[in-house]
C-alpha cells in the first residue's frame, strides 16, 4: 500500500497532513509526502523510514497581497501555474501510489492535478476538506468576483469526481451533502502525542533558551519557569492571516493593561502573551503592539522548531485563538493541541460550530470582544478565577478528562475511507 499525501501549503505547518502521512506509516504503507518548501516537518515524520518528503520550491511572487486585486488574482494565478507543473512531476515521478490524499484548500492547482494524476496511474482520489477554497478568495477579493466563482465551480466539479471525502467537523460535512452531493466522513482534528504538561526541567530549559533568545527583562530571564510567582503566560498560536483578528486582541490586551495598571501601578510586567508562527500579518502586528508600550503585559511574536513548540503549549495557563472562519464551517488544529496539553482555550465564538469540539466550562472559554478577552486576561494575570468560574470549571474538567488523541481518532474515522 502507498499514499501519496499532499498539501500545497508550507509542509512543516500542514501538522493534520503529516499525522496522516504518520498514521499511513504505522499501518504499514508507504508515503510520498508532498508539500511547499518551508518550516521543518514534525520529527515523527522526519525519522520515519516510510515516509518519503518532497518538498517543493515556491516561487511566489513578492508583495502579491499589494497593488490591489488585479495584481493579486494574477500572481496567484502564475504562481498556481507553476506550483501545477512541479506537482505533476512529482506525482508522475514517484513509485505509483495506490491512493492520493489531497488537503482542500487551496483547490487549486491541488485538486485537478491530483485528480489528473490518479487517472493516469489508477489510484483512488481522495480529497481532506479543511475549509472551502472559495470563501478564503472571497476574503481577499470579495464574493462577487469571477475568481471566486470560477473556485467555486472547480471545488464541485472535483468534488464529484473524488473516491471518498473526509471533513474536519459535522458543519462542513453537511454543507457537502447539501450543496456537492457528496457523503464525507468527519475526522477530527486531535492532539499528536507530543502535546502534553511538559515535566518542570524540561519547561524550565526552553524557558531559559525563550527569555536569553527574546531578551526579556533581567528579572525574568533569571528566574526559573518551575518557581513560585512565576509570570503567567498566554500562548496564542497563529498563521498570521486574515482570518484572525489581531485588532481585537490589541484592543483587548489595551484594555487588560489599564486594569493591571490601575490595580498595581508600577509592579512590573504581570502577564507574557506569545504569539507563535509566521505569516504575513505578524510584522505589521508587531510594529502596531510595539507603539502601544505594554508595561503590565509583555507581548512577544515568536518562532520555535517542531520539538518546542508542544512544550511552549504545555507550559501556558490558557490558549488563546484569534480564528475567524471564511466560511463558518472550519476549526483550527490549534484548539486540538491545547485539549492535548490539558490548557484551557480562549476561544473567539465565530460560529455554532466552535460547539463541535469547545463546551464553555471544560475544553476552554468563548469571549466574543475585546471586552471579554480582557477580563479573561486579567483574570489570568491575577490569578483571580474562581473554582466555579467557568475559567477554574475548565481546569478542573481537563485535568479529569485526558484527550482523545490523533491517532485513535484516525484509526476509528479515517483508516476506513484511506485503506478499504
Amino acid at each position: 500500500m502507498r499514499t501519496a499525501v499532499i498539501v500545497i501549503g508550507d509542509l512543516g505547518r500542514s501538522p493534520r497532513m503529516q499525522y496522516h502521512a504518520a498514521s499511513l506509516a504505522a499501518a504499514g504503507g508507504d508515503v510520498d509526502l508532498i508539500g511547499l518548501e518551508g518550516a521543518a516537518v514534525m520529527p515523527a515524520v522526519a525519522s520515519n523510514p516510510r515516509i518519503h518528503v518532497h518538498r517543493m520550491h515556491d516561487r511566489g511572487f513578492e508583495n502579491r497581497a499589494k497593488g490591489g486585486v488585479r495584481r493579486f488574482v494574477f500572481s496567484s494565478a502564475a504562481r498556481g501555474i507553476g506550483q501545477a507543473i512541479r506537482l505533476f512531476r512529482i506525482l508522475m515521478a514517484v513509485p505509483k501510489p495506490d491512493v492520493i490524499l489531497v488537503q482542500n484548500p487551496p483547490a487549486f492547482p491541488a485538486l485537478s492535478i491530483a485528480w489528473l494524476a490518479s487517472r493516469l496511474r489508477g489510484a483512488r482520489f481522495v480529497i481532506d476538506w479543511h475549509n472551502l477554497s472559495h470563501t478564503i478568495a472571497a476574503v481577499k477579493v470579495g464574493e462577487r468576483h469571477r475568481a471566486v466563482k470560477a473556485i467555486a465551480r472547480s471545488e464541485r466539479r472535483w468534488a464529484k469526481r473524488a473516491s471518498a471525502h473526509l471533513t474536519v467537523s459535522a458543519a462542513l460535512a453537511e454543507w457537502l451533502a447539501r450543496e456537492y452531493k457528496v457523503k464525507a466522513v468527519v475526522a477530527y482534528d486531535r492532539p499528536g502525542d507530543a502535546f502534553v504538561r511538559p515535566s518542570p526541567a524540561e519547561a524550565s530549559a526552553l524557558w531559559d533558551r525563550i527569555a536569553k533568545d527574546l531578551q526579556l527583562p533581567p528579572e525574568l530571564a533569571l528566574r526559573r519557569f518551575s518557581e513560585a510567582g512565576r509570570l503567567p503566560i498566554v500562548v496564542c498560536p497563529t498563521s498570521w492571516t486574515p482570518d484572525e483578528d489581531f485588532d481585537l486582541l490589541l484592543e483587548a490586551l489595551e484594555r487588560a493593561e489599564r486594569q493591571l495598571s490601575r490595580a498595581t501601578p508600577a509592579s512590573g510586567p504581570q502577564l507574557i502573551v506569545f504569539l507563535t508562527g509566521r505569516g504575513a500579518l505578524r510584522e505589521s502586528f508587531e510594529s502596531r503592539a510595539a507603539r502601544r508600550n505594554f508595561k503590565a503585559i509583555l507581548v512577544r511574536t515568536i518562532w520555535l522548531e517542531p520539538a518546542d513548540y508542544p512544550m511552549l503549549v504545555g507550559m501556558a495557563d490558557l490558549g488563546l485563538c484569534l480564528h475567524q472562519s471564511s466560511s463558518g464551517f472550519d476549526l483550527p488544529m490549534k484548539l486540538a493541541d491545547l485539549r492535548g496539553a490539558g490548557v484551557p482555550a480562549a476561544v473567539y465564538d465565530y460560529a455554532p460550530v466552535v460547539g463541535e469540539v469547545m463546551t464553555t466550562g471544560q475544553e476552554g472559554v468563548s469571549f466574543r470582544d475585546p471586552g471579554d478577552l480582557a477580563s479573561l486576561l486579567v483574570a489570568v494575570a491575577t490569578r483571580s478565577s474562581s473554582a466555579d468560574s467557568p475559567l477554574g470549571r475548565s481546569h478542573a474538567w481537563l485535568a479529569q478528562h485526558p484527550a482523545e488523541r490523533w491517532s485513535a481518532q484516525w484509526e476509528s474515522a479515517a483508516r476506513a475511507v484511506l485503506l478499504p
